[in-house]
């Protein structure tokens, strides 16, 4: 158990928890679990599932294309048509297991290439940048207790993103990144605000906080400069809020630093050691959330995708469908989801990019209505408003 006085060591909890929103976890109808994570640079999905079944695929790609299952440093075979990048050994066994699954050929509803836009898209769960200024997840609490003053999601980030950002209360916590502060002068805060309603709850708010993320309070300046490790303190401290009798049911987190416009690698170099480090972090939340995996859904996704064709840089460019991964026990996995459009140059939208055939929302819908139980009517018209059109995509949840 952690004590009082380990949590006082913890950097800087004291200005933290003056500017904490109340944590008062709601009891969920449902005790489904989300983690939504965003990619946040637009990662190639021809890497991630490189189609290497599609007779275009290794002349496109030329030095970006990875070499069939079987070979050395070669894919991990899906289908027998698309394999995983060979750096995503344990997202490729869930799959083995039926825990995960690919959906290709996927896209927002945006169609230009703007990284702030795409986001804005992404994450507004509109047709729109600055269509909608609240997020589409923020939205869909409302069913799940998540009226004002009541956090059933939690996002695991200095700053609340845009998805997770509207009416409906949400909390979040992250590592900090000051210098340790002196035991005794966070007691004296403690004791100043002890009269004070509003900072007291949440200064004490903040040590129940940190008491479910325990030791991880704190980052060295080791960690603080090694983002990578970043990922997966995060999804240590996600499973842990998402396994507390007290805690939160959904999760946000993001990575960044997915685009590739130089020196993207293949097999290896600088895309495959962010994909092994994403590998990482994700198994390694499989393992926190121990029995809570069988009622989780990890969604994995980014705003665009890239272009087919590697460019003058050993890279590649900003595209525009790409492929989504969706993991966990809650998960139909052992699959591959895709309209596959073809590489072939007539197949390519604009000439230069993986032609989207489905919508990002169809996926959001699905683990919305069939996972967490939400009415269709209220998702198509509260949470995805003008989205009639895109039905939910059947076949990603277990039944």
């Amino acid at each position: 158990m952690i004590t009082r006085r380990e949590l006082l060591r913890n950097a800087g909890l004291g200005a933290f928890a003056a500017s904490v929103p109340a944590i008062s976890f709601a009891e969920a109808d449902t005790d489904a679990r989300l983690v939504l994570v965003i990619l946040r640079g637009a990662v190639d999905g021809l890497a991630v599932a490189a189609p290497y079944g599609d007779s275009k695929y290794r002349n496109v790609r030329g030095e970006l294309a990875i070499d069939t299952p079987g070979s050395t440093e070669g894919l991990l075979n899906l289908d027998g048509f698309f394999g995983l990048h060979p750096a995503m050994k344990n997202t490729h066994d869930l799959y083995r297991n039926d825990q995960a699954l690919v959906v290709h050929a996927v896209a927002s509803p945006y169609r230009e290439r703007s990284h702030f836009d795409a986001q804005d898209v992404l994450e507004n769960g509109s047709e729109l940048a600055g269509g909608i200024r609240n997020g589409w997840l923020n939205r869909a609490l409302e069913p799940l207790g998540g009226s004002l003053g009541q956090e059933s999601a939690i996002a695991m980030a200095q700053n609340t993103p845009l998805v997770l950002r509207g009416g409906n209360s949400v909390t979040s916590w992250a590592p900090s990144r000051l210098p340790d502060a002196n035991v005794d002068t966070l007691h004296r805060i403690e004791q100043l605000y002890a009269h004070d309603e509003f900072f007291a709850v949440r200064l004490r708010q903040a040590f129940d906080s940190q008491d479910i993320a325990g030791n991880m309070g704190g980052m060295d300046g080791q960690r603080r400069n090694n983002e990578l490790q970043q990922w997966k303190i995060l999804a240590d401290a996600a499973a842990k809020f998402l396994t507390a009798a007290d805690g939160p049911q959904i999760a946000v987190l993001e990575a960044g630093g997915w685009d590739t416009h130089a020196n993207q690698g293949a097999a290896g170099g600088y895309l495959s050691n962010r994909l092994t480090a994403l590998d990482e972090a994700l198994i390694s939340l499989r393992r926190g959330l121990g029995n809570t995996w069988s009622k989780t859904v990890v969604a994995v996704v980014t705003e665009f995708g890239r272009t087919v064709k590697v460019n003058g840089t050993r890279g590649t460019d900003h595209g525009t469908a790409t492929a989504a991964l969706l993991l966990g026990g809650a998960v139909s996995g052992g699959q591959v989801v895709a309209d596959w459009p073809g590489l072939g140059s007539n197949n390519l939208y604009e000439g230069r990019d993986l032609y989207p055939t489905s919508d990002l929302r169809g996926i959001f819908k699905s683990i919305l209505i069939e996972h967490l139980q939400l009415e269709e009517g209220f998702v198509t018209r509260e949470v995805f408003p003008d989205s009639a059109f895109i039905r939910p995509l059947n076949g990603l949840i277990r039944s």
